[in-house]
């Protein structure tokens, strides 16, 4: 959670390859789970937000692969201190293998 705006900015370019002008705003958990920052172009400059929750810690993505877009109810739950992704509880079984 050390990275600010410049470094925030180069991650989004560089790492996931993604357009940081197109009206989204970008989220970025920490280690622990217990915070998040995000990052929002509004046409001017960036805006970045920071949220720490007190009681509780989130499910969230730990690279690329899993990253996900969050729709506007899930966005709305995770600013309320909700987990806005599903926890898995059942490991899928894969084609062809059996227990």
């Amino acid at each position: 959670m050390r990275k600010g705006i410049d470094g925030l900015a180069m991650v989004i370019a560089e790492n996931y390859r993604l357009e940081l002008y197109n009206n989204s705003l970008f989220l970025f958990c920490s280690g622990r789970n217990d915070r998040f920052k995000g990052l929002f172009w509004d046409g001017e400059g960036f805006i970045m937000l920071y949220k720490r929750f007190e009681n509780g810690h989130l499910s969230w993505p730990r690279n690329s692969n899993e990253a996900k877009e969050l729709s506007a109810q899930q966005l709305d739950w995770l600013l309320q201190g909700l987990n806005p992704l599903p926890i898995r509880k059942i490991q899928a079984v894969r084609p062809g293998s059996f227990y």
